[in-house]
């Protein structure tokens, strides 16, 4: 049965069966202007509730020091990651880079595939006594929020979603990029594929114009830019299963012998 409600000002729905989350997960999927069913939102998906929109940076640093945190953590990638880039590269392919292998940044992982976002929501086995939950954003919306500069190169692109190039028109570094904002706001955008991984898993990042932005807050204080589908934990065995049979597995997601190796062991993990 679905059920719905409001949590932190953030529409949010429960879902309880596999049919119920493909309803939600396509809700809005029809797309006037091009007449075809193709959504304007984006998806992450979470094995729990909780902290699941804080970013790797505020997993390990204090708000008020994030900043100072941020400068050191990508300076310092930028210096031992040799030869990855030529000298002159922007912050939004180290940026990329250093998500892509963990280093904790202000970006938040989001993707355009909703099964994939339910899978990420579903694989972790040790989590299925808790509900999982999917968020859902719209970035159509969100552009409507942006300052002008962004909202030029966005509307001379005719794309909702900016990429690394498009970024790099009006701001090269992350401090450029803050001082656009005259009020907190958030860009979603497409990094560059340096990875199979990050084009199997139709990836895309939130940034946030400032380090220490709390971006769970900031959705619920903007009315319709997001919502939450969540996962009841009865749920998840077929909802598992079935993203499964369909190929929603760490082999897709995780090309090669590691992502195998995650498939199989969870894949015939008792439960």
């Amino acid at each position: 049965m679905v059920g719905m409600g409001r949590g932190n000002g953030i529409a949010t729905t429960t879902v309880g069966s596999w049919s119920e989350l493909l309803e939600e997960l396509y809700r809005d999927a029809w797309d006037e202007t091009i007449g075809r069913f193709r959504t304007t939102f984006v998806f992450r998906g979470a094995d729990a509730i909780g902290a699941e929109l804080q970013p790797g940076l505020l997993r390990i640093a204090k708000p008020a020091h994030a900043a100072k945190i941020e400068k050191h953590l990508l300076r310092n990638f930028k210096k031992y990651a040799t030869g990855e880039f030529r000298s002159g590269a922007s912050d939004w392919r180290w940026l990329t880079l250093a998500q892509h292998h963990g280093l904790p940044t202000r970006l938040v992982d989001w993707t355009f595939s909703p099964l994939v976002a339910a899978h990420f929501a579903t694989d972790d086995l040790s989590c299925y006594e808790r509900d999982g939950v999917v968020w859902s954003a719209n970035p159509r919306k969100l552009n409507k929020l942006l300052p002008a500069e962004l909202k030029r190169v966005a509307a001379d692109e005719g794309a909702d979603l900016f990429t690394a190039d498009m970024l790099e028109e009006v701001a090269d570094s992350l401090k450029a990029f803050d001082k656009l904002f005259p009020e907190p706001g958030v860009v979603f955008f497409e990094p560059p594929s340096i990875n199979v991984r990050i084009a199997n898993q139709f990836a895309l990042f939130s940034i946030p114009s400032e380090p220490e932005l709390d971006l769970s807050g900031w959705i619920g204080e903007h009315d319709g830019i997001a919502r939450r589908i969540v996962i009841s934990a009865a749920a998840k065995p077929e909802i598992r299963d079935k993203l499964d049979q369909a190929g929603i597995t760490e082999r897709m997601i995780y090309p090669g012998p590691d992502g195998l190796a995650r498939w199989l062991g969870r894949y015939y993990r008792e439960r």
